[in-house]
C-alpha cells in the first residue's frame, strides 16, 4: 500500500540550479578570454530586429587574453561593434575588415575581489535554490505521511534521502565556487 518515493524530480531541479550557476560563472570575466563572454550579446542588425551574436559571426579564442569575432556579413560589422561597446563589458573592439578583435586587460586586484564577491553571491543563490527544492521534497513527504500514504519510519528514510541528495548538490556548488575563485585569483 505504501507508495515509493523518488528523488529523481528533485535531483533534476537541483541539477538545473547547478546549470544556472555554471552559466552565471561563465559570464564572469576573470581575465581569461572565453567565447561565453560575448556569445550572449544581442546585435541590432538588418533593421530593428535583434539577433544573437552567434547567428551573425563565429567567436574564437586566439590566446589567453584575445577573442576574435569573424563577422560573416561585412554589412553588420558596425552593428556588432556597437553591441560590444554598449554591453558594459569594458572592452574596446579593434576592427580589421570583417574581423573584430577584443583584447582583455588583466583585471586589477580590486576587480578580482569584486569578481570573487559576485561568484560567492551566485553560489549562495544556487544554494538557496537547492534548499528550496529540498523544502518542497520534504513537504511532499510530510504530506504523504499525514495522509497515511507512508509510515513515519518511511517518511524519515525519505527525508534522509532528500538531505543526502541536497548535501551532494551543495558540495558541487562549493566545489564550483572554489574552482571559480581559483581562476579569478590567477593573474
Amino acid at each position: 500500500m505504501a507508495s515509493e518515493f523518488s528523488t529523481k524530480e528533485y535531483e533534476k531541479r537541483m541539477d538545473g540550479a547547478l546549470e544556472v550557476l555554471a552559466k552565471e560563472f561563465a559570464g564572469l570575466r576573470a581575465g581569461r578570454a572565453a567565447t561565453s563572454l560575448v556569445t550572449p550579446l544581442s546585435v541590432r542588425a538588418y533593421g530593428d530586429a535583434t539577433q544573437p551574436l552567434e547567428q551573425l559571426a563565429s567567436v574564437t579564442v586566439v590566446d589567453a587574453r584575445t577573442l576574435s569575432i569573424q563577422v560573416w556579413d561585412s554589412g553588420v560589422v558596425s552593428a556588432v561593434e556597437k553591441a560590444i561597446n554598449e554591453s558594459n563589458l569594458g572592452l574596446t573592439p579593434q576592427t580589421e575588415g570583417a574581423v573584430i578583435r577584443l583584447h582583455l586587460p588583466s583585471p586589477s586586484a580590486e576587480r578580482r575581489q569584486d569578481l570573487a564577491k559576485m561568484a560567492a553571491r551566485y553560489a549562495e543563490e544556487a544554494r538557496i535554490a537547492v534548499r528550496n527544492i529540498r523544502r518542497d521534497a520534504i513537504d511532499s513527504v510530510r504530506k504523504q505521511e499525514k495522509e497515511k500514504a507512508v509510515s513515519q519510519d518511511e517518511a524519515q528514510r525519505y527525508c534522509d534521502l532528500v538531505q543526502k541528495v541536497t548535501d551532494n548538490h551543495i558540495a558541487k556548488i562549493d566545489e564550483a565556487l572554489r574552482d571559480k575563485e581559483r581562476i579569478i585569483a590567477t593573474p
